[in-house]
């Protein structure tokens, strides 16, 4: 156990540091590796749910992590074998599930927010449309489903009109003025006819837009 507990203040030391860029306005929360504990076991429970005393022959932990696609991720996983989980000090870990974020071609796993994307283009567009104004793209990393639609080759962008609204997702309070829901409808409804009017470029016509 003192030794798994070593591992859990590295962890935590590597938590805190990547917090701390946040704070400092260095990097945005998408673009840090977020680590958090899930779970730790240790001894042998007894019906009544209490431990018995006995000195546990194995002990282990849990942690949720969440990669954006602009880490490391080798990186990473040379940290978790040297530093988190040596097997110098007798220790194992594997990976429950482990998603790529890089896709066939060993690119970043995420959608262009610029003039190369055309349905970038269109969403700031119908956006300005209906006088509202696009904030500065982030990750959310494993805050939708996008993920999966990227991994098709079929570009995702999540977007949700909710303006001088603080980030309050899944918390207690969660809210949403009266005044922004119905001001989204509107910029929904933009953007639903600049999607759908929408003609990608063809043949002769995509080569001239190329150039």
């Amino acid at each position: 156990m003192e030794n798994l507990l070593k591992s859990i203040e590295i962890v935590r030391r590597f938590r805190a540091s990547q917090f701390d860029m946040v704070k400092a306005g260095l990097k945005a929360e998408g673009e840090v590796i977020s680590v958090n504990m899930a779970f730790l076991k240790a001894g042998t429970p007894t019906p009544t749910g209490f431990v018995m005393n006995l000195q546990p022959s194995e002990a282990e932990a849990g942690f949720d992590i969440r990669v954006p696609p602009t880490a490391d991720v080798t990186s990473l996983e040379r940290r978790i074998s040297e530093e988190w989980a040596p097997s110098s000090r007798n220790m194992t870990f594997e990976f429950k599930e482990k998603t790529p974020v890089y896709d066939k071609y060993g690119k970043p796993v995420f959608t262009p927010t610029d003039s190369s994307n055309p349905w970038w283009a269109l969403l700031e567009g119908a956006v300005n449309k209906a006088n509202g104004k696009l904030g500065k793209p982030e990750i959310f990393a494993a805050s939708t489903d996008a993920r999966y639609f990227r991994d098709q080759g079929l570009p995702a962008i999540g977007f949700s009109p909710m303006a001088n609204t603080p980030i309050l997702l899944h918390e207690h309070n969660e809210f949403l003025n009266q005044a922004e829901y119905l001001k989204g409808i509107e910029i929904y409804e933009s953007i639903i006819k600049e999607y759908t009017s929408y003609i990608e470029p063809t043949g002769d016509e995509a080569s001239r837009e190329e150039l």
